[in-house]
């Protein structure tokens, strides 16, 4: 692992305005035409040396100052916007024109004496008029909590302009000497308070009071040691100056030491200021340094005797004010030049830390120079000069004793902190670490011990990447990597979960938080070995049965999807096998869930042996299970359907083998499976559709069987939905009808009966028989809606038929569950049969087949019941269900209906005329009346006739025909028979009652 290798700098914060600093030049003893004209200062320290040694009084003083412009209250610069930088330039280019320019002048003497009076005086004034505009305009423009600085110094500026311009009034409109003291003189004494304060304003304020205790003991430190000096150079001389008035005396001290307070409170506040916008504060301080040597130049002897306006010293002043007025504006264009870059180390800094923290040591130096000076030139010390050296000697003493004070307090502190620190690394469940650049651990904190079992000492000088299990070693290297890359500020930690090896040689599951730390890396880490395994555990649980451990549906679909994804998506052998245990319903009733619970286990551990190892056996929920059996790469489709449909046959008989239970039960099931095979750009929903589908097909053919899914199944499906959904509004729109069809008397062809039968006409005019609508009827709800209805209907048109004189009796086909559900309550059909005032035996119920779960018990007091109301019992589809006999035996019927699948093969069948001869002749000996249901050509009619049936309905008489044509045959009332022998009509009773015949004992 590596760390970073470079530092990245801090953005500039908002902007800070820094004063600047005046300088003072007189002008005295001048002599218009052939006089020399002077222009003296003490803008620092030499301006007061130089004027003391030239022996010559001075007059007063022209101002210069120069400042720089924070970068105004947007706060840290934007983005640049397009041309600034060339805007910047430009500006920087024509600043250095003008001043070059004016320099050149001076530097020729302006072609005339006039124009240079005019250009030393008045052009002085234009440019700190520009300079007092400049930072005005500024102030006023840029929202700003220096903005109060910016004015003072604008009010600064205009004071060394109105001063510049009274020296101009006297000597270039007047032509004459200017007095002293005069107005200018109070403009330029106005210069130095407002820059004074202004550099407090833009000066980083102290936040004790121990710290404004220091600034002034600074300011001090510095402006005495500058009088000292001044004084034994200079100032001592100008003081004892004679026969000068008190006013001019004042004014000769008043300038120097002006300058020297501001001279101290920029340098006693330089190294406090702001460290943003730093190309204006140069600036500034360029202006301020360039004023002050004009000045220092100005007061020397040699220059000041030959010195007139307008030479070229002038153009110094002049670049001065120029330089404050460009500060605030064009310095603040460049700064993000002065933005560092990752990368990039700050050396300013440390320097300039350095110079203020021997500023107090350079003062005192200072002040011990000028001492010096007056004991080498063999001069009396001045009083003055004592006792300003003392109090700079004192103000040192005391800076340093509060500073010996902080010193102490902040090692207090710091100790506190470091032990406070100390406390919570030792005390925390977290295992610290600091890793080096070159991945070496450097410190691991005591919890260590606790976490990986082994001591910090151990671990520190090993190599973090020996700790770590080298399948997770390549992650955490890389997320390494791409968070050194990232920026701090975007990103300044991660996480990384990783195994670590422990004392004891296991692998634990470690969380780190990692941070960075001097080039190196700090890891902040925590044992989550047991909400990893929790979270495995209950990832498993979410994806597995909770019974069988099987996978779940979830799970098996996301198999199933990606296998139809990955490297077998064009592999048509992959196959999804759909299982439903026939008969689980029942073990579960029989013997309870737990039992049943005991059988699913057993079941899903023989699925899971029966499928290889790359293949996926699931449970889906209840008793179906599925498998996902992923193809061999095999070209020829037909073979793998015959391996797949093998491999499913295998599985229905593996599931379909007896089941010991628990108690010594044994118990059988049968598997329906339906399989279906993975088709191009298949999904996974699809493909378990179609398996479910074909499953569906194998339940529907007999149970216990493999069906292949084929396209159509989807087909009849939709058709099956469709007519679903058309059927529950049919009802209510009127398609239903109500069709007849006679039930005739194969000795006499006369009509005993008609069975009514319900037709469904939709919309679209296609006619469904009931074998079509009802097996999509699986909405039990509409089921009884449509017997209720089939029951009124035929009940009313009997009524009206017996009416007119047709007595037949009416048919009607009910389900044994639908005879005890509550929906068809008993009283209803009293009601129904008193209200069309039918007579009795005019209703025959014919009970369809018999589900084993129907209670007999219940279903026989029913029937008893509806035939104390009158209505006969016909036991519907005798001879097909294995109920049958039992029904017979148990219930009070009145006729035998034979199922339609007997008398479909009983003229081709010698086997099928036997069973069905035999039936016949149980019917016969218990007094019962038979019906042959599905009679439909004249051979069936003499078989059935020679067996002794006594009626049959179908088409070898009639079809099912509506109420017009019913009543016609009604009054024809026969159907010729083949082959049959007239029998009158009294020697063959209608339909009756079979109240006499006894019921055979239960």
């Amino acid at each position: 692992m590596s760390a970073p290798g470079a530092l990245v700098g801090r953005d500039p914060a908002r902007a800070d305005g820094e004063g600047a600093e005046r300088s003072r030049s007189e002008k005295s003893d001048k002599c218009v035409k052939g006089t020399t004209s002077e222009k003296g200062g003490g803008g620092a320290t030499g301006g007061a040396a130089g004027a003391a040694v030239s022996g010559a009084p001075a007059a007063a003083g022209r101002s210069g100052r120069s400042g720089r412009s924070g970068r105004g209250p947007g706060g840290p610069p934007g983005p640049r916007p397009a041309g600034s930088g060339t805007t910047a330039n430009l500006a920087q280019v024509v600043l250095g024109l003008v001043c070059a320019a004016y320099a050149t002048g001076a530097a020729l003497g302006w072609g005339s004496e006039r124009l240079a009076l005019f250009m030393g005086d008045f052009g002085l004034s234009a440019a700190a008029l520009a300079a007092c505009v400049s930072c005005s305009l500024y102030a006023c423009v840029r929202e700003s909590r220096f903005r109060p600085a910016w004015l003072l110094f604008a009010f600064s500026s205009a004071m060394a302009a109105a001063g510049n311009a009274v020296w101009g009034w006297y000597e270039v409109v007047l032509h004459r000497e200017v007095p002293s003291p005069s107005v200018a003189d109070l403009f330029f004494l106005l210069f130095a308070p407002p820059a004074i304060v202004g550099l407090l304003v833009l000066a980083k304020k102290p936040v004790t009071r121990a710290g404004w205790v220091c600034l002034a003991l600074d300011a001090w430190l510095i402006g005495g040691s500058l009088l000292t000096l001044s004084w034994s150079l200079a100032l001592a001389h100008t003081a004892q100056f004679q026969g000068e008035s008190v006013a001019r005396a004042a004014l000769s001290l008043a300038y120097p030491l002006l300058d020297i307070v501001l001279v101290s409170m920029v340098l006693a506040l330089h190294f406090r200021r702001s460290h943003v916008n730093r190309s204006a504060i140069n600036t500034a301080i360029a202006a301020l340094a360039l004023t002050v040597l004009c000045d220092a130049l100005f007061t020397s002897p040699l220059l000041r005797e030959n010195y007139t306006s307008g030479q070229l010293l002038d153009a110094g002043w002049f670049a001065g004010s120029l330089l404050l007025a460009y500060a605030p504006w064009g310095a603040r264009r460049t700064v993000d030049a002065a933005v560092p870059v990752r990368g990039q180390r700050l050396h300013s800094r440390p320097v300039a830390g350095s110079l203020a923290a021997l500023t107090p040591y350079l003062a005192a130096a200072v002040c011990t120079l000028g001492i010096l000076y007056n004991v080498v030139e063999g001069r009396r010390v001045d009083r003055v000069v004592v006792f300003t050296g003392c109090t700079v000697v004192l103000a040192l003493v005391v800076r340093q004793g509060i500073m010996l004070l902080d010193n102490i307090a902040l090692t207090h502190e710091l100790a506190q902190k470091e032990n406070h620190f100390r406390s919570l690394v030792q005390g925390s469940s977290d295992v610290i670490m600091i890793a080096a650049p070159s991945g070496i651990l450097r410190y691991v904190s005591p919890a260590a011990a606790g976490v990986y079992g082994r001591e910090a000492e151990e671990l520190v000088g090993s190599e973090l990447a020996s700790l770590i299990h080298p399948e997770d070693l390549g992650g955490v290297v890389h997320e390494v990597r791409r968070f050194l890359a990232a920026s701090p500020s975007e990103e300044p930690t991660t996480r990384i979960e990783c195994r670590f090896r422990s004392g004891r040689g296991d692998w634990l599951n470690v969380e780190s938080t990692v941070n960075r730390h001097q080039g190196g890396l700090i890891f902040n880490s925590r044992d989550v070995t047991e909400r990893v395994r929790l979270q495995a555990q209950l990832q498993h649980n979410a994806e597995h049965d909770p019974l069988t451990d099987l996978p779940n549906r979830a799970l098996f679909t996301q198999r199933v999807r990606q296998a139809l994804a990955g490297r077998r998506s064009t592999d048509p052998g992959t196959a999804v096998l759909f299982i439903d245990l026939d008969g689980f319903k029942g073990v579960n009733d029989r013997l309870g869930h737990q039992a049943g619970d005991e059988l699913l286990v057993q079941a899903a551990r023989r699925l899971q042996d029966s499928v290889r190892a790359g293949d996926t056996a699931a449970r889906l929920g209840g008793d179906e299970f599925a498998a996902l059996i992923l193809g061999d790469g095999g070209r020829d489709p037909s073979a793998r359907e015959c391996q797949v449909h093998e491999i499913a046959d295998r599985l229905r008989l593996t599931l379909s083998q007896p089941y010991r239970l628990d108690g010594g039960n044994e118990v059988r099931v049968a598997a329906s499976i339906g399989v279906a095979f993975a088709e191009p750009d298949i999904s996974a929903g699809d493909l378990l559709r179609n398996a479910d589908l074909a499953m569906y097909r194998a339940k529907a053919a007999g149970k216990d069987r493999v069906e292949m899914y084929a396209p159509q199944m989807q087909a009849e499906v939709v058709r099956r939905t469709e007519l679903a959904t058309r059927l529950r509004s049919a009802l209510h729109d009127g398609e239903f009808a109500l069709l007849h069809q006679p039930v005739v008397d194969l000795a006499t062809g006369r009509i005993t009966a008609v069975a009514a039968q319900a037709r469904w006409r939709s919309a679209q005019g296609i006619l469904f028989t009931p074998a079509e609508f009802l097996r999509v009827a699986e909405d039990s709800e509409r089921t009884a809606e449509l017997g209720r209805w089939l029951l009124e209907q035929a009940v009313e048109q009997a009524a009206e038929r017996a009416g007119i004189g047709h007595r037949t009796p009416i048919s009607i086909r009910l389900s044994a569950r639908r005879l005890l559900d509550r929906s068809l309550p008993l009283g209803s059909v009293e009601a129904l049969l008193t209200r069309h005032a039918l007579p009795s035996g005019s209703l025959m119920i014919e009970l369809a087949d018999s589900d084993p779960r129907i209670s007999f018990d219940e279903l026989e007091q029913r029937l008893v019941a509806l035939r104390r109301l009158g209505v006969r019992i016909a036991l519907d589809g005798f001879g097909s269900g294995y109920a049958a006999i039992n029904a017979l035996r148990r219930l009070p019927v009145d006729v035998l209906k034979l199922d339609r699948g007997l008398v479909e093969g009983v003229v081709e069948s010698a086997r099928l005329r036997k069973i069905t001869s035999g039936l016949l002749r149980i019917a016969s000996d218990l007094g019962l009346q038979s019906v042959a249901d599905g009679v439909d050509v004249p051979e069936q009619v003499l078989a059935l006739r020679a067996m002794g049936c006594t009626h049959g309905q179908g088409m070898a008489f009639s079809g099912p025909l509506d109420e017009y044509r019913l009543r016609r045959a009604l009054v024809r009332n026969e159907y010729p028979l083949p082959g049959a022998v007239p029998v009158p009509a009294g020697n063959r009773p209608p339909f009756r009652s079979n109240t006499e015949t006894p019921v055979p004992p239960t």
